[in-house]
């Protein structure tokens, strides 16, 4: 078994890593830590998990690290690289779900984030999109955990870089997020009435996610990428629909770039490609550690729409850091993450 330990596990993608390692056949909790639930029952906190027998600690890293194998981190930014040393020190592996070491360039974390305190563990941290950087996840003792638009984002735009379709100048990314994107802590811009039956953009043009984004594209195309990204406020629970657009350099059809990005994501187990005419909804993805890709050439203008959906808390969190578990663990990438949409 694969012993685990969710350090800082009190928030929604916390909770989300204990829902999904719950049902894990090679996973064992060991240790669940929050400093401001100590001694609760999980079960009194998120009722929906009220079967499991699991209690939140206030353990020091040190303390963890004598428990657990695989160590998730779902701490904040600027915590994460705290606590990362003692864990890689001790010879754990560590997934960060923080932006702590996404970034590999520390005068950019600098300047998005405030002074890294662990700038030499940013080389060594290995991107962790399975779907494009496998063989460096199997490897590495320290996954970043992508964040939840840059994953709609790169995903969405991969196959079109890598392939050198379109032109980088023009690229456009359109993001819309459910409210748990914004964590469990009370905010103003999160309350049922500012939200609910609203619909609006912020930070725009300076969101924390624009620096990674542009960091895991431009490595992509193998040369320089800025972008203009904005995200939305959507007054729904959970999920992410990215918009994406960008000028073609060639003339190609709706049918032809279909048939590329189907056969850029051959095998990938939580890759959807959609037919013509066919678009994503956030809630065919929901609760699910899918990808949701469409494609749109107006050929007219020459341009094309790439539509992406994930779920904000699973692909864009629980389940992808779940899914780098068990490549760094060596068993079957898609175990305990195939559960399929729930709807209505």
């Amino acid at each position: 078994m694969i012993k685990t330990a969710i350090y800082g596990a009190s928030g929604y993608t916390g909770q989300e890593l204990l829902r999904i390692l719950s049902c894990h056949p090679a996973a064992e909790i060991v240790a669940l830590t929050s400093r401001t639930l100590t001694g609760q029952t999980i079960g009194s906190v998120y009722p929906h998990l009220c079967g499991l027998p699991l209690t939140f600690t206030d353990l020091s890293p040190e303390a963890v690290a004598e428990l657990a194998d695989v160590i998730f981190l779902a701490l904040p930014h600027n915590a994460a690289m705290k606590a990362a040393p003692v864990f890689l020190e001790a010879g754990k592996r560590v997934i960060d779900l923080s932006a702590d070491f996404r970034l590999r360039d520390e005068r950019i974390y600098n300047l998005w984030y405030g002074k890294h305190e662990a700038p030499a563990l940013l080389s060594q941290a290995a991107y962790g999109i399975p779907e494009l950087y496998r063989r460096q996840i199997e490897k590495a003792r320290l996954v970043a955990n992508p964040g939840c638009y840059p994953t709609s984002v790169i995903l969405g735009l991969a196959p079109l870089l890598k392939g050198g379709w379109i032109d980088h100048s023009t690229i456009i990314a359109d993001s819309k997020s459910g409210v748990s994107g914004a964590g469990r802590e009370a905010q103003v811009g999160s309350l049922f009435c500012e939200v609910a039956e609203g619909f609006r953009a912020y930070k725009v043009g300076e969101h924390r996610h624009t620096p990674e984004i542009e960091q895991e594209l431009s490595r992509l195309a193998g040369s320089d990428i800025r972008i203009t990204f904005t995200p939305h406020l959507l007054p729904v629970n959970r999920g992410i629909l990215s918009t994406i657009y960008a000028s073609l350099k060639r003339g190609v059809t709706t049918g032809e770039l279909i048939s590329h990005y189907q056969e850029f994501y051959r095998g990938e187990e939580f890759i959807r490609i959609y037919q013509k005419g066919a678009f994503p909804n956030i809630s065919s993805v929901r609760g699910t550690n899918f990808c949701d890709l469409a494609l749109s050439v107006d050929e007219r203008v020459r341009r094309v729409t790439i539509i992406s959906a994930i779920d904000n808390l699973v692909k864009g969190a629980a389940g992808q850091a779940v899914q780098n578990m068990n490549i760094i663990s060596g068993i079957p990438e898609e175990t305990a993450l195939k559960s399929l949409p729930v709807f209505p």
